[in-house]
């Protein structure tokens, strides 16, 4: 059983899919592990590292994926990169599916089983197996570091000889995993912190690291979660009211922090340009969702938005900016879910197709599209036998 680690492609990838301590792991299971030379370079791991915890340092992707039959990588293959794969082989990446079905078809077609990492169910078992939690949490943290990068003034309440200093007014729109790290870190870094969540759930989790919780919390809101836990649709009348005690408070605060993000779809727009306009110059916004669109209006993906006198930060890839860290729990996410596709005893790849944890993140197999997000769909049985009847 070989198992593959190359190098990404992407430039903005700074990640990578396994460290020496995983490899170590993996090979007391049995496996054979190559890892492409140079591939932890930019989490800080020098290939001496992996070849000391027993890997073999290949001298290119090619080697490293030779009759390989599992690939481990961050970020889903592109096209260029699959005839170096071996048809059966099982990738494990962070697929992004939504608005790359050709990719997905591609992988499909080069006979790949593709596992999407982010489609991991949220259940006790998979929680060590969460990519999306354990990266969110990095990015909350890393956001707030940036602001403060960026934000010219101190954020803690300094008494000094010379005069106090007042604490930054930090805001955090969504209060989920990457937003409550974000308030955690803002915390302790001595801001004022409030946030908002459409959920009234999120009130409790809010307070108890100290922010204060902004909402309109009417009978509406009460009864704004569903019994599994996600928000319901709010009424216009709500929505108009929520949306102007957010306008009005952003206008006092000197950083903002938007984390809203819906699978599948654009981001919503939690900021608009005329709030932006209403912020006192030198203040700061950071768009963790600029990948999909951006909650603020403005962000560009990729840079340091100057609008009128604020910035807007529009980072690509906010946890790989601390990629030894976001390698190190990523890696150890595919780790644990790897773990339970390899038989112990035979030490042998063993994937048990049945199993919840498999069916929810197998996109392709078998030369096919299987995930039922993106499987093609099947004609009626009516229009088939009118098809065949017409012939």
């Amino acid at each position: 059983m070989k198992i593959g680690v190359p190098a990404e492609i992407d430039a903005v990838e700074s990640r990578v899919a396994a460290t020496p301590e995983t490899v170590k792991k993996f090979i007391a299971l049995g496996a054979y592990v190559a890892v492409q030379a140079g591939a932890g370079l930019a989490s800080r791991i020098p290939d001496a590292e992996y070849a000391a915890a027993g890997a073999t340092i290949a001298p290119d992707a090619a080697a490293a994926l030779a009759d390989a039959d599992i690939v481990l990588k961050v970020r889903r293959p592109a096209p260029s990169e699959l005839p170096a794969y071996k048809a059966g082989a099982l990738v494990v990446a962070t697929m992004d599916p939504y608005g790359h079905e050709d990719d997905v078809r591609a992988m499909a077609g080069a006979g790949v089983t593709a596992i999407a990492m982010e489609f991991m169910p949220r259940i006790t078992r998979a929680q060590v197996m969460d990519v999306l939690s354990s990266q969110a949490n990095l990015a909350g943290y890393q956001a707030v570091i940036d602001a403060a990068s960026e934000y010219d003034r101190a954020l803690p309440m300094m008494m000094t000889a010379a005069g106090t200093v007042p604490a930054a007014r930090v805001f955090v729109m969504g209060a989920g995993v990457a937003g409550l790290q974000a308030i955690a870190t803002a915390r302790r870094l001595g801001a004022v912190v409030t946030a908002t969540d459409v959920r009234p759930a999120a009130k409790e989790q809010v307070e108890s690291l100290g922010a204060k919780f902004v909402a309109v919390e009417d009978e509406e809101f009460k009864q704004a979660e569903t019994a599994a836990g996600y928000a319901k649709p709010m009424s216009a009348e709500y929505q108009a009211k929520q949306a102007a005690l957010v306008a009005e408070h952003v206008k006092k605060q000197d950083i903002v922090i938007t984390t809203a993000l819906i699978p599948g779809r654009a981001a919503p727009k939690l900021i608009s340009a005329a709030m932006v306009a209403s912020m006192k110059p030198g203040s700061v916004l950071v768009d963790l969702a600029v990948e999909r669109g951006g909650n603020v209006e403005g962000s560009k993906a990729g840079e340091v938005a100057i609008v009128d006198g604020k910035k807007i930060v529009g980072h690509l890839n906010v946890a790989g900016r601390i990629a030894a860290t976001a390698s190190q729990l990523y890696s150890k996410n595919l780790y644990s879910f790897l773990e339970t596709l390899i038989d112990k005893n035979t030490k042998a790849l063993a994937v048990k197709w049945d199993d919840e944890l498999v069916k929810a993140t197998v996109l392709t197999r078998d030369g096919k599209v299987v995930h039922p997000a993106f499987a093609p769909k099947e004609e009626p049985k009516e229009i088939l036998v009118a098809a065949e009847g017409a012939n």
